[in-house]
């Protein structure tokens, strides 16, 4: 059963049109979609809509205008901890606006223009490194690069000052809306199993995911997870930031929130093979031929839950990530059910709606699209 986007605000189209950006069949994302209607969500809560324009060409000029082989998603995650970091270093934490325009320039402006290190219009690692320096300190190139003073998409001067980081900061600026999981009759619900990701050693990515504040490390090109609360993976709630690709080319930013539940570890295996049976059930009843969750013979390592808050792009649901080990290797997989979404799009913007879904978790084999992907890069 196919589900859509929500109703959306404010046509991405009526955005000025720019050249470069969109992701191509080069790069292996979705051609872009029709118009289609923005969240209420829109951006990210670290940014009002009057700095999108220039939010946008910033990260456009760090990755998505580039020539397919030239982009690194390392790139554009260090120009998200740029925005980031300069944000949380504004008095009062307040959110960026069109007036910070003028500070990115100085910083980012002559890199622009100068085509020694790259193309015009685009910014290359140095140049984003350099202009990261100037922004916000010397310390920054050194403090990003240390995994210790980097968190939360954040680099800090000091470990003192990223220890006495209190990301409910931002949380204050997101407000998630109430949980919305699925509520319907599950034979009318949407279920589906996206492909198994290898990782690596087990103790690693349990490491990696209990650990929250890394995982805007593992952003891929299209998506990030941003936490918002204190403490560890259990009721952690995620800032989802999604790139939405449209029309004229620029991929536009929506978001959504994330709370994660019923976490089941080795600790209690009488909970997790219950969480994976759960699951398992579920997907076989519903699923209408979607594969079976784990293979046979399959070990679980891990489970958790990921339900949406309201105003979710992918409305009421949630997914559930499960890691397990089968046949002498690792593999993370995620599985979603929602709710049928009620309104009526375009059958094309719909379709790149899943695509990039798909993509996210694994589907495809996308690398700079899939987060289980850059998850395995990282702590490999």
């Amino acid at each position: 059963m196919a589900t859509c986007l929500h109703h959306r605000d404010e046509d991405i189209d009526d955005l000025p049109s720019r050249p470069g950006g969109r992701f191509d069949d080069a790069d292996g994302g979705p051609r872009p979609a029709a118009p289609i209607r923005l969240s209420r969500l829109a951006g990210s809560s670290i940014w009002g809509r009057d700095a999108s324009p220039w939010i946008t060409d910033f990260l456009n000029a760090a990755y998505h205008r580039r020539p397919p082989d030239e982009r690194d998603v390392d790139d554009l995650r260090l120009a998200f901890c740029i925005l980031t970091t300069y944000w949380y270093r504004k008095p009062g934490h307040r959110r960026l606006h069109a007036s910070d325009l003028l500070a990115f320039h100085r910083a980012f402006g002559a890199h622009r223009f100068d085509r020694g290190e790259s193309a015009r219009g685009t910014l290359s690692r140095g140049q984003l490194e350099a202009g990261g320096r100037s922004l916000l300190g010397e310390w920054f190139t050194d403090a990003h690069g240390d995994p210790d003073r980097r968190g939360w998409g954040i680099a800090f001067p000091t470990v003192e000052d990223r220890a006495a980081y209190d990301p409910e900061v931002r949380l204050a600026l997101a407000r998630p809306g109430e949980l919305t999981p699925e509520t319907g009759p599950p034979d009318e619900q949407v279920w589906h199993t996206f492909p198994a990701v290898e990782m690596p050693a087990a103790e690693r990515v349990l490491t990696a995911l209990a650990a929250p504040e890394t995982w805007p490390d593992y952003a891929s090109a299209i998506g990030r997870y941003t936490p918002l609360r204190r403490g560890g993976l259990d009721g952690q709630t995620f800032e989802v930031e999604v790139a939405v690709v449209t029309r004229s080319g620029w991929p536009l930013f929506t978001r959504g929130y994330i709370t994660v539940g019923s976490v089941v570890t080795p600790s209690d295996r009488a909970a997790l093979r219950a969480y994976v049976d759960r699951v398992e059930d579920g997907m076989w009843r519903y699923g209408q031929g979607e594969p079976a969750v784990l293979p046979y013979a399959a070990q679980p390592i891990m489970g958790f839950d990921l339900t949406t808050h309201a105003g979710h792009f992918m409305g009421s649901g949630h997914n559930r990530l499960l890691l397990y080990l089968h046949d002498g290797r690792v593999w993370a997989r995620a599985a979603g059910t929602w709710d049928p979404m009620p309104c009526p799009l375009d059958p094309a913007a719909r379709s790149a709606g899943r695509q990039a879904l798909r993509a996210f978790w694994g589907e495809g084999n996308l690398t700079p699209l899939s987060m289980l992907h850059q998850l395995a890069l990282q702590v490999a």
